[in-house]
């Protein structure tokens, strides 16, 4: 391992000046016979794991940050972890963290602000403490800010704590400095792939590579175009189609990477640390030019400088401040473009064996930074190993995935611990909207990157493939799970908001799971899920919308199949229900959901008009009273509120209709429209008797003056000069001599 930068009370095993720098790469000898997993860097002290779960800390020790009694000269063990399999470290500006292989959190160090997350505020914490309120949870990353901390667990929840003065938890305006871990629940619903914070600010990635950003700004280190701080997560919109796939933050400055290679920066640029030739702020993402023609596929950001890695050459750029040696490239200045860091470097595919100088090269396997301090893990040419590639995400890391390995793993739990925690565990995931939403995506050239309110970016044939093997026997205990889930906790919990586009995916999802056909789960599967949908604000109403339009046809026949389903049975087991007001609530969901259906095919034609009829309505529904409580109501009629108002008429949605009811309907409203033209005309006679104006009286009766020699052309004539009201009236009177007969062949 070498090391290069800043320590204020030395390194053993390293040559510093007397100001504690390190100017150029150096063999870090303390640990040359263990084997480094990851380092992470506070402001003073520095963390240490190693490949078999120990924990070596050494710097600073004044607020107990390195978990044991000596400070600084040498890297000492944390006896308090020793039980522990610890798989990741991080540090804030006098704390840290280690998370253990049972996604338990332990912190210690400076606490005053709430940083340790252990319900208390006290001054220093010298001996890691378990994390209590995140105890339930399986944590798989956590990253640390100067005082504040990001954990994300297995479930897809996201939790923050300690000091908010710029709002870098994310739980919104007004917020004081959280001592215990907090659900971010703006977030919910996405699959995370990262978690990452920086002096004061903090991102979340998507598994899509949707960046969210939040916490101080004054640098732009949040990339929204200004320099206001945020106390909620903001979806950095410039990044979007970029495919970022990693995130480093720096004191008041950010990193991304992209799966292409390319590197982003912005934000504080006071020192270079950018990159772009300048030392200049930048509120936007900005591409850093100099490595364009480079495949990066590591970056790491320190106090106020930033490095990358490019595999081909074997090289690592440095830029930013250098004032204490942190660009190790030999020199105390600050760089403002890429420059490579100092020392005999090779690629891992090099030609290095005819070379007898072949022993003095390094070649990197991983980069660490954070304060003034940067580590390299790296080999010598006969025993490397290729390069950590942060661009391949790795699944221990990020939001589980519900996939046929998950299956397997779960399965084998609950046939051999078959108990409480287990299925709490399970239960977990499986009630999980962000799980769900991240584990079918569409990876063909990479088209769930391209996520928008058009494009879902899943693959639902994958979907489809799954569900049907969990209709297998043998899968029977964990399809019990995924119902209980999805009655209980799932669906009820779908938000009527959600934060992206990526918590959507949930809608196109659930539709595919085959118990949601079966009549059994209509009341607490198929009608909750029309109800969440029809809950949807406008916006994500209309990206569902959209989605639908991009479906195959199959798909969409399904959707319309299962709710005209639903609908029909609700028909039929109308008079089981004992508490009327449940049918109407659950009818008129399902017709609602088919009319959001029918529009969108107006638009695309998935279907044939036909497909949305229900031709049992007829035989189950009276059409006459339906279509007279639904004329009623559009009347505006009140003296019966309580069967006019609450009723649901299917009248309502007449695309259910088919030719015989659709029939029944017309002629019910001609039969109505007649009646309330001969009314209108009585009323309006009563009146004119009253007023004395009876030459006003309007007959109730539709009254033609025809000729004999011009029978048609007066019929014409005379149904031109009434009114629409009067030709709704019964046709009465025909002043000709051969009236009475022609009366009688109209059947009036």
């Amino acid at each position: 391992m070498l090391c290069w930068g800043y320590w204020s009370l030395g390194q053993p095993g390293i040559s510093t000046n007397l100001q504690g720098i390190v100017a150029e790469p150096q063999v870090c000898g303390f640990i040359s016979d263990r084997s480094v997993k990851e380092v992470a860097c506070g402001g003073n002290h520095s963390v240490f794991l190693l490949e078999d779960g120990e924990v070596y800390t050494c710097g600073l020790n004044t607020k107990g940050q390195l978990g044991h009694e000596r400070e600084g000269n040498k890297p000492e063990q944390i006896g308090a972890l020793a039980d522990q399999h610890i798989i990741h470290v991080a540090c804030g500006e006098s704390h840290s963290l280690a998370l253990s292989d049972q996604g338990q959190l332990f912190s210690w160090g400076a606490g005053s602000d709430g940083q340790l997350g252990l319900m208390t505020t006290e001054d220093s914490v010298a001996v890691p403490r378990l994390i209590q309120k995140l105890n339930q949870q399986t944590i798989l990353q956590v990253s640390c800010g100067n005082w504040h901390c990001l954990a994300l667990a297995a479930d897809g929840q996201f939790f923050t704590w300690g000091k908010n003065s710029h709002g870098q938890l994310g739980l919104g305006k007004e917020f004081p400095s959280q001592a215990s871990p907090q659900r971010v629940r703006s977030l919910e619903g996405i699959p995370l792939a990262q978690v990452a914070a920086g002096g004061a600010h903090s991102f979340a990635l998507s598994l899509s590579g949707a960046v969210f950003g939040w916490g101080m700004n004054n640098a732009g280190q949040l990339g929204l175009s200004d320099e206001k701080d945020r106390e909620s997560p903001c979806h950095v919109k410039l990044l979007r189609t970029q495919k970022v796939v990693y995130i480093s933050c720096g004191e008041e400055h950010t990193a991304v990477l992209t799966k292409s290679g390319g590197v982003f920066t912005f934000g504080a640029g006071s020192c270079g640390q950018l990159g772009h030739d300048s030392m200049n702020d930048e509120v936007n993402p900005r591409r850093v030019l100099e490595l364009m023609g480079s495949e990066v596929t590591q970056i790491a950001c320190g106090r106020q400088h930033t490095l990358a890695f490019v595999p081909s050459s074997g090289l690592i750029y440095a830029f930013g401040c250098g004032v204490r040696g942190q660009l190790g490239t030999g020199h105390t200045r600050n760089v403002k473009c890429p420059s490579p860091v100092k020392g005999y470097w090779a690629a891992h595919s090099g030609q290095l064996s005819a070379r007898a100088d072949r022993f003095k090269y390094h070649i990197v396997k991983q980069i660490f930074s954070g304060g003034d301090q940067t580590f390299v893990l790296c080999s010598k040419y006969e025993n490397s190993s290729p390069a950590v590639d942060f661009r391949t995400m790795n699944q221990a890391h990020y939001t589980s995935l519900i996939n046929d390995e998950t299956i397997a793993v779960w399965r084998k739990k609950l046939l051999e611990h078959n108990n409480a925690n287990t299925i709490n565990g399970v239960v977990q995931i499986l009630s999980s909207a962000a799980c769900w939403n991240g584990s079918f995506l569409e990876k063909k050239i990479d088209e769930h990157f391209k996520t928008s309110p058009k494009i879902p970016g899943i693959d639902l044939n994958s979907t489809r493939v799954l569900f049907e093997k969990l209709m297998n026997s043998q899968h029977s205990m964990i399809l019990e799970q995924i119902l209980n889930s999805f009655e209980s906790c799932l669906i009820p919990q779908l938000s009527s908001s959600p934060p992206d586009v990526e918590a959507m995916r949930i809608y196109l999802i659930l539709p595919e799971f085959p118990l949601l056909q079966d009549s059994k789960y209509y009341i607490t599967l198929t009608i909750p899920l029309a109800m969440a949908i029809l809950r949807l604000d406008t916006n994500p109403s209309k990206v569902l919308d959209n989605w639908w339009s991009q479906i195959c046809p199959k798909y969409f026949m399904k959707l319309v199949n299962l709710y005209k389903g639903a609908a029909l049975y609700l028909l039929r087991g109308r008079k089981t229900f004992l508490i009327p007001v449940l049918f109407n609530n659950y009818i008129t969901a399902a017709l609602r959901l088919l009319e959001k259906l029918y529009k969108v095919n107006l638009k695309v034609k998935h279907v044939e008009y036909d497909t949305f009829y229900i031709p049992e309505i007829s035989s189950l529904v009276d059409i006459q009273e339906d279509y007279l409580m639904w004329f009623l109501h559009q009347a505006g009629m009140k003296s019966r509120p309580s069967i006019i108002q609450d009723a649901v008429t299917l009248c309502s949605y007449p695309f259910i209709f088919d030719a015989q009811a659709k029939t029944k309907m017309l002629q019910t409203d001609a039969e109505l429209q007649m009646q309330v033209a001969v009314n209108g005309a009585n009323l309006q006679n009563v009146c004119m008797l009253l007023t004395l104006e009876p030459l006003l009286a309007r007959s109730p009766f539709l009254v033609l003056h025809v000729r004999r020699n011009n029978l048609v052309g007066d019929a014409l004539r005379e149904l031109s000069i009434h009114s629409d009201i009067d030709l709704k009236k019964p046709l009465k009177d025909i002043y000709l001599s051969f009236a009475t007969s022609l009366l009688d062949d109209l059947n009036v």
